[in-house]
C-alpha cells in the first residue's frame, strides 16, 4: 500500500469512528487498531487524533460548500427557487455523504471552534443572505430582517435533515425537500412588513408593543422602508402572495396536462 493509499485508509477509518462515536470517544490506538496499522503510522501521517479529525471536517465543509455554491449559482432572483435549492443541496450533502455530516454536527473539538458546523452553517446562510436581499429588495420588504430569515432557512433545513437521517431516512429526499419549502415559502410569500406577537403573554405582548413603538420600528425592520401606510404593506404582501398563487395554479395545470386532462 502506498503512503496515499494508507493516508487514504486513515481518512476513511476516522470518518467512521467520528461519525459513529464522537471526537472525544475515539482514540489513536482505535483508529490505528481499525485500519490494522501501529500507532506511529497514525502519527506519522496527521501527528495525531487531533490532525486527522482536522483534515476530514476540512473535506466534509469542503464537499457541502462545494454542493451549496454549486446549486446557488445558477439560482435567479425567484425567492422560492432559492428556497428549493437551498433545501435541496443541503439534503443532497447529507444523503450522499452521511458520515461525514455525522461527523460535522457531532462534538468537536473545543479547541477549535472556527471548524465547527456552527460556523460552517454561518457561511452558508451569509450565501443564502446574499441572495434574499436581493429579492426581498425587489418586493420592497424591509431588508434588515433577512440575516435572520437565512438563518431560520438554512437552520431549518439541517435539522430537519438530521431528524431525517437518523429515521432512516423514510421519505425521499424530494418529497422532504418539498415539505420544507411548503412552509418556508407559504410563509416567506407572505410576510409582513412590520410583524408583531398576537398571541403571546399580555404583558409581554403589551411591552412588545410598547417597545417597538417608541423605537418608530423593530428589530427586523428597516425605517427607511417603513412608509407608515399598512395599505402598501398589504399591497407588497397581496403582489408576494399573488406571484406564489400563480406558481401553484401553473404547478396545477402542468400536473392536469401530464395526465391527459382538459385545462380549459
Amino acid at each position: 500500500m502506498t503512503s496515499y493509499q494508507r493516508r487514504e485508509q486513515l481518512i476513511n477509518v476516522g470518518r467512521r469512528l467520528f461519525a459513529t462515536q464522537g471526537y472525544e470517544a475515539v482514540s489513536v490506538e482505535e483508529i490505528a487498531a481499525a485500519a490494522k496499522v501501529s500507532k506511529p503510522i497514525v502519527y506519522e501521517h496527521f501527528g495525531g487524533k487531533e490532525g486527522l479529525y482536522a483534515v476530514i471536517v476540512d473535506r466534509e465543509m469542503q464537499k457541502l460548500t462545494s454542493t451549496l455554491i454549486g446549486a446557488l449559482s445558477a439560482v435567479d432572483s425567484h425567492p422560492r427557487q432559492i428556497v428549493e435549492c437551498t433545501a435541496l443541496a443541503l439534503l443532497t450533502y447529507i444523503e450522499e455523504n452521511s458520515e461525514g455530516f455525522n461527523v460535522l454536527v457531532r462534538d468537536s473539538p473545543s479547541t477549535d471552534p472556527a471548524g465547527s458546523f456552527s460556523s460552517l452553517l454561518g457561511d452558508v446562510s451569509m450565501r443564502v443572505e446574499e441572495i434574499l436581499t436581493k429579492s426581498f429588495k425587489q418586493h420592497k420588504l424591509p431588508a434588515k430582517g433577512v440575516p435572520y430569515y437565512a438563518q431560520m432557512l438554512v437552520g431549518m433545513t439541517v435539522f430537519t435533515g438530521q431528524y431525517w437521517a437518523a429515521n432512516q431516512k423514510k421519505i425521499g429526499k424530494e418529497q422532504l425537500a418539498a415539505h420544507i419549502v411548503n412552509l418556508a415559502w407559504h410563509g416567506l410569500s407572505r410576510l409582513e412588513a412590520r410583524p408583531k406577537l398576537r398571541y403571546a403573554n399580555t404583558d409581554i405582548n403589551r411591552h412588545t408593543e410598547v417597545e417597538s413603538d417608541s423605537a418608530g420600528n423593530d428589530a427586523l425592520n428597516d425605517p427607511s422602508n417603513d412608509t407608515g401606510n399598512d395599505a402598501s404593506n398589504d399591497v407588497t404582501g397581496k403582489h408576494i402572495a399573488d406571484t406564489n398563487e400563480a406558481d401553484n395554479r401553473k404547478g396545477d395545470i402542468d400536473t392536469d396536462r401530464r395526465n391527459g386532462n382538459d385545462v380549459r
